[in-house]
């Protein structure tokens, strides 16, 4: 059996923080792949249920923002949690957190690999 991958790509333009909005539809977010350079920072999300009119920061059930603290990570597939990211249907990718965004060197080219997603019952 083969498990269908969609891949995508988010951009963050040159002296910005925050990525186009990418369309995730019914899959579930489940790997980074950073760009080949990359300005030091975490990445946190913004996502959106409204094609892409209103945008919202991501938090836990526990009302932590949703980070990945990333080390090296330019050039690097970065696995993710399905689950964390089930039911999003639009998300944008930022440069840092949403208190202390932090702007590129230069255009930044995530790719982004979704899958469908199955919970466990």
């Amino acid at each position: 059996m083969s498990l269908a991958l969609k891949h995508q790509t988010a951009t963050i333009a040159n002296g910005t923080s925050l990525s186009n909005g990418v369309l995730i539809g019914d899959m579930a977010l489940c790997g980074l792949l950073m760009s080949a350079a990359w300005t030091a920072a975490s990445l946190s999300f913004q996502i959106s249920f409204d094609d892409g009119v209103t945008w919202n920061d991501l938090y836990s059930d526990a009302g932590v923002e949703q980070v990945l603290v990333v080390t090296a990570p330019a050039g690097k597939y970065l696995a993710l949690d399905p689950s964390q990211f089930a039911g999003i249907t639009m998300i944008k990718i930022r440069s840092g957190v949403t208190g202390v965004p932090v702007n590129q060197g230069a255009d930044r080219v995530l790719t982004l690999v979704s899958r469908k997603f199955y919970a466990l019952h």
